[in-house]
This record gives C-alpha cells, sequence and structure tokens, in this order.
C-alpha cells in the first residue's frame, strides 16, 4: 500500500493543517518528524525547546489516533537532549506543550483572563495572567494564528456589552495577531539580520566596546539594578517575561551596558520557551536601534521599577536578599547606609555581595549611549540608506473584511508578546 507522507516541522496540529487535509483526501498519510541534530547544535537551542517540543509531538500523535483515521507515523528512539549536546536544566516553571494544553490556555483567555489584556501587560506583576500566554504554542504551530484570530473575533461577538474590558481587550489582542506574522516575514526575506545589523551603517557601533564581564553579569542576573535581575531570575525558572520587560532587559544591555544585541540575543533565544526568530531577531534590532527606521525605546530600569512594580512585590518574589531591604531603599538597594546593611544582614561589597553594585553609572553611561548613537545617525551616509530599509521592512496599510489592520510606515516597537 502505498503512502502520502506528511513531513510535521513547525505546524504541530492536526486542525487546520492544509498539507495533512490534502493527503489525507488522497488516501493513506504517513506522519513524519525528523530530529536534526545539526538544528539542535545551533547556538539558540536549548532544552527546554526540546522538551517542549517532544511534549507538543506526543500530544500530536493523540489527536491523530482520537480522530478516528489511522495516521501512522515513523517511530524511532527518541534521542535524550544530552546527546543532542543540550545541556542546560530544563526549567521547572515552564508552560507544557501540546495542543490539548493550547486549546485550555486559549479559552481561559477567551473567557475571563482576556479582560485584563488592555492596561495589564505592561506590569510583570498582572502580565503572567493578562497576557494570553499563547506565543509558545503558536511558535511550534499548535495552534494557527487563523485558529486563534477567529476564535477571539467570535468571543468578541458573542461577548455582551456589559463586558467590556473583554471586548477591548480582545479588539487589543487581534490587532497584534497581525504583528505575528508581518515580523516573521522580515526574516524570510533578509535572513541575515539573524547576524547582521539591519542597517549596515551600524555596523562597528557597539563592537569594539563590547564587555564579556557586562554580558555575564546580566546572564547571571547580577547587574545591581533589582527589577533586571529579577526579570532574569523568573526567566531562568519560567522561560517567560512580559514584553515590557524583555524590551527593558535588552534597552539595559544596549545602551548603559552597551552590548551588541547577536550574543545578547543568543542567551535571550535559549530563554525564551516562545522563541520566534522572526520576531526575536527583529525585536532584538529594534530596541538595540540598529534597523535605522524605529525610534530608539532606551528604558531606565529604575523607573520601570517605580511605575511597574510600586510596592516592590514582583522583586522580593523573585530576589529573597532583597526582602529584608525596607521600601525607601528597594530601587536602590547599593545606597542603603553601611549601619543598615549590617542591622539587615546584607552586604553590598565585597567578594560575594548580597546585593550586587551597578555595573556602570545609569544616567552617565546611558547619555553616552545616546550621544554615540545620534551621532551616528546624523551622518549623511547613514541618512541616506534609511529610505531603501523603509521600502523593504516597513509595513504597509491593507483591508479586510474588519478594517484596515497595519498602518504605513516603520513597524511599532511596543511589539507586545501574544
Amino acid at each position: 500500500m502505498s503512502y502520502s507522507v506528511v513531513w510535521f516541522k513547525r505546524d504541530l496540529r492536526t486542525q487546520d493543517h492544509a498539507a495533512l487535509q490534502q493527503a489525507l483526501q488522497a488516501g493513506p498519510v504517513l506522519c513524519l518528524y525528523c530530529i536534526e541534530p545539526t538544528l539542535w547544535a545551533q547556538a539558540d537551542a536549548s532544552t527546554q525547546h526540546y522538551q517542549f517540543l517532544l511534549e507538543c509531538l506526543r500530544d500530536t500523535w493523540v489527536q491523530l489516533k482520537r480522530q478516528g483515521v489511522r495516521l501512522p507515523w515513523l517511530a524511532a528512539p527518541v534521542p535524550r537532549a544530552a546527546a543532542l549536546g543540550l545541556t542546560q536544566p530544563d526549567k521547572p516553571l515552564r508552560q507544557r506543550g501540546g495542543t490539548h494544553q493550547a486549546r485550555e490556555v486559549l479559552q481561559s483567555f477567551l473567557m475571563h483572563r482576556s479582560a485584563r489584556y488592555r492596561g495589564g501587560i505592561s506590569s510583570p506583576l498582572s502580565a503572567s495572567e493578562a497576557c494570553s500566554r499563547l506565543s509558545p504554542y503558536l511558535a511550534l504551530g499548535c495552534l494557527s494564528v487563523r485558529e486563534v484570530a477567529q476564535a477571539a473575533q467570535q468571543a468578541q461577538a458573542r461577548s455582551s456589552a456589559e463586558r467590556q474590558h473583554h471586548q477591548a481587550g480582545l479588539r487589543a489582542f487581534v490587532s497584534r495577531l497581525h504583528w505575528h506574522c508581518h515580523f516573521i516575514q522580515k526574516l524570510e526575506s533578509e535572513p541575515g539580520i539573524e547576524f547582521c545589523n539591519m542597517h549596515r551603517g551600524y555596523d562597528g557601533l557597539r563592537e569594539p566596546q563590547h564587555n564579556p564581564a557586562h554580558l555575564a553579569a546580566l546572564m547571571e542576573g547580577r547587574t545591581g539594578w533589582p527589577l533586571v535581575d529579577a526579570c532574569v531570575a523568573m526567566l531562568r525558572d519560567t522561560g517567560w517575561l512580559n514584553f515590557r520587560m524583555r524590551a527593558m532587559l535588552v534597552s539595559v544591555a544596549a545602551y548603559p551596558l552597551w552590548l551588541h544585541w547577536r550574543p545578547v540575543g543568543v542567551w535571550l533565544a535559549q530563554e525564551f520557551l516562545d522563541y520566534e526568530p522572526g520576531i526575536h531577531w527583529s525585536q532584538l534590532q529594534m530596541q538595540s536601534g540598529t534597523t535605522g527606521i524605529n525610534v530608539a525605546r532606551i528604558y531606565n530600569p529604575i523607573k520601570q521599577a517605580r511605575d511597574q512594580d510600586p510596592q516592590g512585590h514582583f522583586v522580593r518574589r523573585w530576589l529573597p536578599a532583597l526582602r529584608k531591604v525596607p521600601d525607601a531603599w528597594l530601587l536602590e538597594p547599593w545606597r542603603m547606609p553601611l549601619e543598615m546593611q549590617a542591622r539587615l544582614g546584607l552586604r553590598v561589597d565585597g567578594p560575594v555581595p548580597d546585593i550586587a553594585q551597578p555595573l556602570v553609572d545609569l544616567d552617565r553611561a546611558t547619555r553616552i549611549a545616546k550621544q554615540r548613537l545620534f551621532a551616528l545617525r546624523a551622518q549623511p551616509e547613514v541618512r541616506a540608506a534609511k529610505a531603501d530599509i523603509v521600502q523593504k521592512h516597513g509595513s504597509r496599510t491593507f483591508r479586510t473584511a474588519h478594517g484596515p489592520t497595519l498602518r504605513p510606515g516603520p513597524a511599532p516597537a511596543q511589539l507586545e508578546l501574544l
């Protein structure tokens, strides 16, 4: 008996799957997924990605059996993560993979959590519930963007007038779904932006001053700025952060620490469970100011802590050493008087401090970074090359049954995670 072969790659689902549907219409189907060692040897791969993938695959085969259609698949021993060179520990609090999990998350968002979407996705205190949390499932195709968009639109249509917060949240969510494919297309159109500046006039801007010690401190969560280090601690355990906090991490790396976006991006690609290359590398460059077409978004981590975690609940949850620190010193604990440090039993200096000193003077380092960036932007040859980038990567307005979806000009730097 002959079979059609459906090679699963990222669309790990059985519904809204054009290739699978077409194959089923032609007769018996053999489903195949290839674990490629060279793919898992790439710098952006990690253990959590592999374990999440295996969970998605197991769930996909279960779905195939439940649909009443015999879909055999080639079974072979699945290599352990370590056999593929993946040595990082899995993340204990990450989301679990599979379409069943994805649909549960989708329904909880549509029915309840979407009411907090607008206004709740910026603060790390509320974003874990206010965001849809669908991004890992969209990255591997456990759900299609079309299915999610249609479900959100239907939920919006069913929502009563009294549930205005739900309707507003769903409208905002659907509008951001359009940006998902827009950014993936950027990388498809120019794969080199994973490795090179989108605007080549920015080559050499940061490379000569790259400081490996600063990168190591950022990755280990010891920059000295409490909100930054708390975000790294959360990311280490969960594989997820809301977009505002991701943007702040990249901004701190790119400006006061003056790090090149590529090594920072490789680290974050491993840390983000929902790593989607098209979105990831475009955002790294946008936040680092190397696209040449986006306004530089430079986040002050102390101001962000004041705005997004004013009582310090998030910082204290993820940085146990700061639980003893009074509110008055929480944003800048390194300024505590020595007698208070002694009374609290904390050390801010020394070889093994309980609280890290900031790596640089924030105001001065940020000011110098701005001067370097804007001086380069003002050069005639750099300004002249901007038009070509806008033509290639700028968004365009188009109309659907629901109205215009993208505005003309460069895509916004504030692409909130779904």
